[in-house]
């Protein structure tokens, strides 16, 4: 697997690949206190070999954070597990023209009688990696490795961030998961870490069976995003801080403290933990 995303231009068969409607597209923004943040787009596509484009029709965060800072990270994993990964700079947004019209031509938004495609966003790539296959075989050692481990150590438990509901979402072997942070060159990165699980109330741990030179850079203290999926598209995002690598019962993991949760399901996304006190509506 490529370390660094050299590729300038996509491929023919690459804008193919794209094209799918049931594929995942993550795009990895910065927040106003420069932490990453994840958001699944499932319309990632590429527009031209060197421009990139996505349709909104849900409201959420990154739409905010990236009109605030234009450096993207992104991912697309093909439904026969490839891997793109890469970077991109956003230039601007449009409500009308040729994409805008081919996003609402898709059935999913052309047949449905409550949203549709109401902003296409441009990107211009920076860089990307090519097609890669997701390496399966590491991706289930490393889950069972991390499994073990979590099951092993005998680590004091922690004040709860993790609810039961999150920590059943990370836990599950076959759930998705990826990872972002922000690169030395000040662009987000994506990366897949399924083997992710919670490793206690508090705590994320992955091996370094899958993508493990990639993740192997991130460094200590660095803040990292990490995406929780379902295959029936229950979501959760948190964030935390990276406390390196640690050896629990013998076993190599990367932990990060968790200290903000976010529920990332429409229709209503919004913070877990800390909890947002609750605030009287005293006119409607």
């Amino acid at each position: 697997m490529t370390l660094e995303p050299t590729l300038t231009t996509f491929s023919p068969e690459d804008m193919e690949s794209f094209l799918p409607e049931m594929k995942i597209g993550m795009l990895a923004t910065i927040n106003p206190d420069g932490e990453p943040h994840l958001t699944l787009i499932s319309t990632l596509q590429a527009s031209s070999p060197t421009q990139m484009t996505w349709g909104q029709f849900t409201e959420g965060l990154s739409k905010a954070y990236i009109r605030a800072n234009p450096r993207v990270g992104w991912m697309i994993m093909s439904l026969q597990k490839e891997v793109w990964r890469g970077k991109a700079t956003f230039t601007h947004t449009s409500r009308q023209g040729p994409d805008y019209e081919r996003y609402n031509q898709i059935p999913m938004f052309r047949y449905n009688a409550y949203f549709g495609v109401h902003t296409v966003y441009y990107m211009d790539l920076v860089a990307h990696s090519g097609k890669e296959p997701l390496p399966m075989g590491a991706v289930v050692f490393g889950a069972v490795q991390t499994m073990l481990a979590r099951l092993l150590h005998r680590d004091p438990e922690p004040d709860a961030v993790l609810n039961p509901y999150t920590r059943t979402l990370f836990n599950k072997v076959d759930n998705l998961k990826y990872l972002a942070y922000i690169d030395a060159d000040g662009y987000p990165a994506v990366l897949p870490c399924i083997q992710a699980q919670a490793y206690d109330s508090s705590r994320l741990a992955f091996t370094f069976s899958a993508y493990g030179e990639q993740l192997g850079r991130i460094p200590a203290g660095a803040r990292v995003a990490v995406y929780g999926m379902t295959l029936g598209m229950e979501t959760v995002l948190v964030r935390g801080t990276y406390a390196g690598v640690r050896r629990p019962a013998g076993y190599q993991l990367g932990v990060v403290d968790v200290d903000w949760v976010y529920n990332a399901m429409p229709p209503v996304p919004g913070q877990i933990y800390p909890p947002v006190p609750l605030e009287a509506v005293e006119s409607w």
